[in-house]
């Protein structure tokens, strides 16, 4: 009994352990781009950063660090009524360690193009929000909206971030000048693709239909080739009326180059549609995230 104990402890160590260096690595790479790129190329940022940023603009003397952590405050309360409260709870040291980050890590990237700057600042930007959100919480601000409108609307999280930016680009423009605002939206469309790709990335689900008369020979093969359940689902023929079996199967993107030659060899005719997959919820196949 004691041993089981110990196991069970030792496992949240370091799952605990693991999480926190995630928002840790995460947070010191958004604060590099911040610090090394926005701030030097006085760009706006993006989510809550790009608010910090924009009222550090207009008033320097008060601190992009200090200013984020503040206006995280009014977001838990969400955060806690609509996302899970592991996540919740994680998100706390989140919002604390990326604010440390922009507040300590200074580092100086040298590069004056401004395109290639905001091209560079929304990789190391995406690749940072992306490990982030891997954990098992978040550095706070955009990334717990973006997570409640995940859970709620099935809202991709990339795209929430590039419609709640959308407003500070405008602000931004009015405030200060349309140029930096279309540079800053360089690198705001660049870090929500790698958001996604990070997040999501090869880990993405096909679904996929296939008709063909030989459903159930191409039925057994994807059961014992690729090891992925089949549904077979009843339909007929617009024109010809007859009945014919669909079948109906979720798999990997990995698996999907080992799909298509395996139903191609059996029928070359057979009609075979993929379609792309936003969350699955299930054994084994599942890929919903853990919010």
């Amino acid at each position: 009994m004691k041993t089981d104990k110990w196991n069970v402890a030792l496992y949240s160590v370091r799952q605990i352990s693991w999480n926190l260096l995630l928002i840790t690595v995460g947070s010191v790479l958004c604060a590099a781009a911040v610090n090394g790129i926005l701030v030097p190329m006085e760009f706006f940022g993006a989510g809550f950063t790009g608010i910090a940023l924009v009222i550090h603009y207009l008033v320097p003397a008060i601190p992009v660090a200090g200013l984020y952590l503040i206006l995280n405050i009014p977001v838990y309360a969400l955060g806690w009524m609509f996302v899970g409260r592991r996540f919740f709870l994680y998100s706390i040291p989140g919002a604390v360690i990326f604010s440390g980050a922009l507040a300590w890590v200074h580092l100086s990237i040298a590069i004056h193009d401004k395109i290639l700057s905001a091209l560079l600042a929304g990789i190391i930007m995406g690749l940072g929000s992306g490990i982030i959100l891997k954990s098992l919480g978040s550095a706070g601000g955009l990334d717990i909206l973006s997570i409640i409108f995940l859970k709620r609307f099935s809202i991709r999280l990339g795209t929430t971030i590039l419609v709640f930016n959308g407003i500070i680009l405008v602000a931004g423009a009015f405030l200060f000048s349309l140029e930096r605002a279309l540079y800053t939206l360089i690198y705001i469309f660049v870090g929500s693709q790698v958001i996604n790709l990070v997040v999501s990335g090869l880990n993405q689900r096909k679904a996929v239909i296939i008709i063909s008369p030989q459903w159930e020979r191409i039925s057994h093969e994807i059961m014992d080739k690729i090891q992925r359940g089949v549904t077979c689902l009843q339909g007929w023929g617009g024109y010809t009326g007859k009945e014919q079996r669909v079948l109906y199967t979720v798999i990997t993107f990995r698996e999907l180059s080992r799909l298509k030659p395996l139903v191609r060899k059996i029928d070359p005719e057979a009609l075979v549609v993929v379609n792309e997959t936003l969350e699955v919820v299930g054994h084994r196949i599942g890929n919903q995230p853990h919010w």
